[in-house]
């Protein structure tokens, strides 16, 4: 083997052992946003209640128990979570305005006996105290105030993303996991900024949910992984009520700034 062909071979080695310190690096570093952050990191139990009506079929109703990730964002126990997971209708008018009048189509949700289920296993008695359909936000509130003040993700100090990073991301699993918090790795494929500002993050299967808080590997938080839900068309009938929905729906990651601004219009509210 010639010194050319010696010389390439350890600059590979040395390319591949400095790739796997870097990843390494990051898996430690997600553990550590882990171990720092998943006491904050919460699950919400709710009872949904909707009814579905179509002119040509007559209404329906159904009650059932959902359970949704969500995240402390106050001491006082100021809980963020995703809109879509306690209000499915909110949606579902969104992505079929127009389609919903052509089809005589209708969907209500009802949200009742909230609860805010710790890590421990504690369960909080909470209600809704704001929903923003915009950035697909739902806030809820424990309504007894907390007899000491409850671990909170730090919103003042926000972390931002570039296209291709990596960031790290909390979630409660179900009951079959007895609702463990797993963290997971998201990397970062676009950074759209019209008509605001959101992140795209990759497509890849993992076990972050709608919920979910977003971490820089050193422990900012970034965001909270909510749906972004654009208007349909109003053409394609059933058609579009049940299958193509897949244009008008995605996955984001909503800014924190963002969310602790819809966060200072909850608590605004309560106080008026």
């Amino acid at each position: 083997m010639s010194l050319r062909h010696i010389t390439m071979l350890v600059a590979v080695v040395c390319v591949s052992v400095a790739g796997i310190s870097r990843a390494a690096e990051l898996e430690d570093q997600g553990r550590t946003v882990l171990e720092q952050y998943q006491k904050a990191v919460v699950t919400v139990q709710m009872v949904i209640k909707q009814k579905y009506s179509m002119a040509s079929m007559g209404s329906h109703e159904e009650e059932s128990k959902a359970e949704a990730t969500g995240f402390v964002i106050d001491p006082s126990g100021l809980v963020v979570l995703s809109l879509a997971t306690t209000d499915p209708s909110s949606m579902m008018e969104s992505m079929m305005a127009g389609v919903s009048e052509e089809v005589d189509f209708k969907v209500e949700s009802n949200m009742g006996d909230v609860k805010i289920l710790l890590g421990d296993g504690t369960e909080i008695p909470a209600k809704v105290v704001l929903r923003d359909k915009d950035l697909d936000l739902a806030f809820v509130r424990p309504i007894d105030a907390p007899a000491a003040p409850m671990f909170a993700v730090d919103m003042q100090n926000p972390g931002e993303a570039r296209v291709l990073d990596q960031l790290v991301s909390l979630t409660r699993l179900g009951k079959v996991a007895n609702r463990e918090c797993a963290a997971s790795l998201e990397r970062i494929h676009a950074v759209v900024t019209r008509p605001r500002t959101f992140y795209v993050p990759s497509s890849e299967p993992s076990q972050t949910g709608l919920g979910s808080p977003i971490f820089t590997p050193d422990g900012k938080v970034v965001g909270m992984l909510a749906l972004r839900v654009v208007k349909g068309s109003g053409s394609g009938g059933m058609s579009m009520m049940f299958g193509g929905m897949e244009e008008n729906v995605m996955g984001v990651i909503v800014p924190a700034a963002d969310i602790l601004e819809a966060a200072k219009q909850a608590v605004e509210g309560e106080k008026t």
